[in-house]
């Protein structure tokens, strides 16, 4: 009776984990505690930010304690977030041990924010000689705002279009730093005689060449001789051209972005695409699309939910009554058909595991059913009698 009452207990500690991971992830709009918890945090979030702005203004000296309770509250929640975070990363990171996770999610992006923006807080208590070091610190708890573009699929979208556009973005600001050493030694050639104090060297005159590149200049640093003042003119030309190429790539990209998502095309190979409806107890539910094990040659293209469409960034967490849209993609384009299978008394794949059968290199094993649920075929899953195999089959060449 003790055991049982244990296992019990345990079972009930775990489902309380699970519960409180999906309160504190992404939420969505069915979930009105996860909704909720979602709308708190970020109103936490900016509280905090404006506590820390307000601070340094000396008229608001006389709110200083209802500005320090306020900052007060807002680390403690800060705090217990963490924690919970900490306490559910085995929820999140579900292939690794409970130490692993636990690690993974501290050296994680958004775990080391979220580290950074309390230990500045609570550090000078208990190290009271570095305390003007770790005030200087607490501005890194702005970063605390990206937590809101883990939980807004539009904030995702810009992540995206950069991570697909950064090595041309590296290269318009390498061309940025070119221009800028070019112009500020060609302006020490010509300034240096008539302004030594200003053009003393090469590099003295990079400031200069930064704020006409960039700005309009502030005029505490200015040609004064026929040649430097063509050159000025010169380079303000360039100046507004080094601003138009990331803007325009930038700009590029988020129409690229939304054409993919609006044709359904990932890739710059021909591909088709199926609808995989998530129901109720399907082993995809909770899991985060990395997480998925898809069978190869598949990729999620789009996540659908109800009227609203997501974009498939890792960390989204697949509900109920989702719709995944599935792509697969080839090096040559491929017609495809889709059928069931259902594994009867006598059928020869009963009591095989699917990486034993023996079938054809176009023929992909992609959901098992059986009864009520739907089963992820891996390698080691075991076909019973009854099973109804989904199988894609790659049936030609589209022309």
């Amino acid at each position: 009776m003790k055991h049982k009452k244990t296992a019990i207990g345990a079972e009930r500690i775990v489902s309380a984990k699970k519960r409180i991971f999906q309160i504190i992830q992404i939420g969505s709009r069915t979930d009105i505690p996860s909704l909720c918890f979602d709308i708190f945090i970020v109103l936490v979030i900016f509280a905090n930010i404006s506590v820390t702005f307000l601070q340094t203004f000396e008229k608001m000296a006389g709110y200083a304690g209802i500005l320090g309770t306020v900052e007060f509250i807002t680390m403690v929640i800060f705090l217990a977030e963490y924690a919970l975070r900490i306490w559910t990363a085995d929820c999140l990171y579900p292939e690794k041990s409970y130490p692993a996770a636990v690690f993974a999610f501290a050296i994680s992006f958004f775990g080391i924010i979220d580290l950074m923006t309390i230990l500045p807080y609570f550090c000078p208590t208990f190290i009271p000689s570095g305390a003007v070091a770790f005030r200087m610190l607490r501005v890194v708890r702005i970063l605390h705002l990206f937590r809101i573009n883990s939980r807004y699929d539009a904030f995702n979208v810009i992540t995206a279009v950069l991570r697909e556009k950064k090595n041309a973005l590296v290269s318009s600001v390498f061309l940025v730093l070119v221009l800028i050493l070019a112009s500020s030694l060609c302006m020490y050639g010509l300034e240096h005689e008539a302004q030594p104090e200003n053009f003393s060297n090469a590099f003295s005159g990079i400031w200069w060449s930064v704020s006409t590149l960039l700005t309009v200049g502030y005029g505490d640093i200015y040609p004064v001789t026929i040649g430097g003042k063509l050159m000025a003119i010169f380079i303000a030309f360039l100046g507004v051209g080094m601003v138009a190429i990331p803007t325009g790539i930038i700009s590029a990209g988020f129409v690229e972005y939304y054409t993919k998502i609006k044709v359904g095309s990932y890739s710059e190979h021909d591909a088709d695409f199926i609808t995989l409806n998530i129901t109720k107890g399907h082993p995809y539910v909770g899991l985060q699309l990395k997480g998925l094990h898809l069978p190869q040659g598949l990729y999620t293209a789009v996540v659908l939910r109800g009227e609203d469409v997501y974009t498939p960034h890792q960390s989204l967490v697949v509900e109920e009554g989702d719709s995944l849209l599935l792509g697969t993609v080839s090096t040559e384009p491929f017609e495809c058909r889709i059928e069931e299978m259902l594994l009867e008394n006598g059928h020869s794949w009963i009591g095989r595991k699917i990486k034993e059968l023996d079938i054809s290199r176009r023929l992909f094993v992609v959901m098992v059913k059986r009864g009520n649920k739907n089963i992820c075929p891996q390698g080691s899953t075991l076909l019973k009698e009854g099973d109804v195999v989904l199988l894609l089959e790659k049936t030609g060449k589209n022309h």
